[in-house]
């Protein structure tokens, strides 16, 4: 077995290619189209990086905005140093590898602030969240042929549960690919990792398959979080942020394994007078990165927008986790602008990754301890609404199965007969006399309208106009606006008779006040406090 790299790029130089635009090789040509692409992705990152800072008043959710941003300069200068500095390249593509776990917690959690603003509000959302998706493919076929709701690939019970798992499934790769970053170049060090070959004597595939595994549970996981959330979240636009994080990570990744794998292994394209070796396993792969770095930055633009963080802008407001509970969503309200001097402390706060390392450490201690104890949740227990009351009754999954007379024909006659149901699904309800109750029900005698402003303790009043004759509702005192309302006290009437907005309730209808009033004041006092057209009734 061959233990020595056969080629490495430390070794290799580029000068002697043949010219393919004028008097530009093919390496010089990359150069130039990189950092063209590499200066466009900076302008446009850092100008919307630079108004979310100045525009800083919503710190918990900008703050993973601006680290969302911050990747495509870090894949830019690392694409276009790989393309320069090509013998050194394995060292600048492990620093953006690392910076991509780090963007995608981030994504992570902007989306849990979306859902509520700490941790505590976001346990207890997703723990009455209803109802709980299916996870998508490939997992719901892998539930069906293994044990399906009893077998390892169910989907949870627990909202919170399934927070906890998508929580681990993604901060993982954090810790994964720092470590892979660490192995890297202690293996190039000392000539182990050898990136030419994926031979398995070296380091290079086995570092490649682990972040293969990682990252792509990750972005299930990412996936999963925004099928579950797309439409309490649609406000924020979730499909294009998902998009945008989404194309970065696979191109990034998967083509340049597909990249390496075709000249390493397949040996599709080798090289030849007009690319060398390093522009071929480099070069192609960076110049590509440059290009899409400069086009994610412009997305990003109509994905990650400042508008809605700047003063004054529409208000948003968290969802609620199950729209059966009839709560109202919250306000998500704006702050004052803490960016600081030109968004100086803003960027400070988003270099802070103190959240991310206690993030990991709490999926961690899930992991070992919570989840052995995830059944004494609340969310475990049964609810009211979960239970089906429909007839005929089905049984409840949570409890034990009690007795009942659904299979009984003589039951379900009696059901039909006494209760005018339908004997069969989807058929109309007898109308005949003897259909039953509920079908032929009569409503309840009208009662009389009651005034809420009344005191009980006050006798009814009548109307005594003559029969026949409709008398308006015509006081002045209960009119807003009217011309001669009085607001003075009268210590001759009683407390329900003084002027005010409520005054005149107690009167009989047929008295008129003195002072006349214009067509419009007695339409706005019938509106506001009926006609009163009701004889013989209580006001």
């Amino acid at each position: 077995m061959n233990l020595t790299c056969n080629s490495t790029l430390e070794e290799m130089r580029i000068g002697s290619e043949e010219k393919i635009a004028g008097p530009l090789t093919f390496h010089q040509l990359a150069l130039i189209i990189a950092g063209a692409s590499t200066i466009i992705a900076y302008v446009m990152s850092f100008y919307l990086m630079w108004r979310h800072a100045v525009n800083y008043t919503k710190p918990l959710e900008q703050r993973h905005i601006l680290r969302i941003l911050f990747m495509v300069p870090v894949y830019a200068t690392s694409s276009f140093l790989c393309i320069w500095y090509y013998w050194h390249a394995v060292y600048f593509q492990v620093i953006s590898d690392c910076y991509e776990a780090f963007a995608i917690a981030s994504f992570f959690a902007l989306l849990c602030h979306y859902v509520a603003p700490d941790l505590h509000d976001q346990k207890e959302f997703f723990r009455h969240m209803r109802p709980i998706k299916p996870w998508v493919w490939p997992i719901n076929w892998f539930a069906k042929c293994c044990g399906g709701d009893r077998g390892p690939w169910r989907t949870p019970k627990s909202g919170l549960t399934w927070f906890n798992i998508i929580w681990i499934g993604i901060y993982h790769y954090c810790f994964i690919r720092v470590a892979m970053t660490i192995t890297a170049v202690v293996t190039q060090y000392y000539e182990k990792y050898c990136e030419s070959s994926n031979s398995p004597v070296f380091a290079h595939i086995w570092v490649i398959a682990i972040e293969c595994v990682a990252v792509t549970i990750a972005m299930y996981c990412v996936i999963q979080f925004y099928v579950q959330l797309r439409e309490p979240l649609s406000e924020h636009k979730p499909f294009l942020k998902v998009l945008a994080i989404k194309l970065v990570i696979f191109l990034s990744f998967w083509q340049t394994i597909a990249i390496s794998l075709g000249t390493s292994t397949l040996h599709i394209v080798s090289a030849n007078a007009v690319l060398a070796y390093p522009d071929l396993k480099v070069g192609i792969p960076s110049l590509m990165l440059c290009v899409e770095m400069a086009l994610f930055s412009i997305l990003h633009l109509w994905a990650f927008p400042y508008s809605p963080y700047v003063e004054n802008a529409k208000t948003s407001f968290y969802p609620v986790p199950d729209p059966s509970m009839g709560i109202p969503p919250r306000e998500n309200e704006h702050g004052p602008k803490m960016g600081g001097f030109m968004g100086i402390k803003a960027f400070i706060d988003a270099l802070n990754i103190w959240d991310v390392i206690k993030a990991f450490g709490r999926g961690m201690r899930w992991l070992v301890v919570g989840a052995k104890r995830r059944h004494q949740d609340p969310s475990y227990q049964a609810k009211p609404d979960d239970i089906d009351t429909s007839y005929p009754m089905k049984p409840y999954a949570n409890r034990p199965i009690t007795k009942t007379t659904d299979h009984l024909p003589i039951a379900n006659e009696f059901r039909r007969s006494a209760f005018g149901l339908p004997k069969a699904a989807g058929e109309p309800v007898p109308e005949e006399e003897s259909a039953g109750l509920i079908t032929n029900a009569q409503p309840n005698p009208a009662r009389q309208p009651t005034n809420p402003y009344r005191d009980p303790r006050q006798p009814p009043l009548y109307d005594p106009s003559p029969s026949g004759i409709y008398t308006p509702y015509d006081d002045d005192r209960g009119d807003l606006g009217a011309g001669n309302a009085r607001y003075e006290y009268n210590p001759n009437e009683p407390y329900v008779h003084q002027g005010g907005n409520t005054a005149g309730w107690s009167e009989p209808q047929g008295v008129r006040r003195p002072g006349n009033r214009s067509s419009t004041q007695v339409r706005v006092g019938n509106a506001l406090w009926g006609d009163r057209n009701m004889r013989g009734r209580a006001i």
